[in-house]
């Protein structure tokens, strides 16, 4: 499965890049797939796991902001398929470089 989630701190102002950080670094230490962009970190493994760091990194921002948090998740449960966060994003490239349908 592949999980794409943003946490962030409310009540900390505008700039949360730091509890963002504290977020992502528990995903990167998970030892799990995943990749971090300007919206969203995904991660992919089983859904213990993956549900597991989920949390951990919920925990982290809530710890270091110290109160309230917005978690919003979307995730592709999709059982037998490993490498998605590669294949799917190598499967829109191909259908990039193709030449377009008239």
């Amino acid at each position: 499965m592949i999980v794409a989630f943003s946490v962030t701190p409310l009540g900390v102002g505008e700039d949360v890049g730091a509890y963002v950080a504290d977020a992502v670094r528990v995903v990167r230490e998970s030892g799990l797939p995943n990749r971090t962009d300007a919206m969203f970190t995904s991660v992919e493994g089983e859904w213990d796991e993956v549900m597991d760091v989920v949390k951990r990194a919920v925990a982290a921002v809530e710890a270091s902001a110290g109160g309230r948090v917005s978690l919003v998740l979307k995730a592709d449960i999709r059982p037998g398929v490993t490498d998605g966060l590669v294949s799917k994003v190598e499967t829109v490239e191909r259908h990039l470089s193709e030449r377009p349908a008239d």
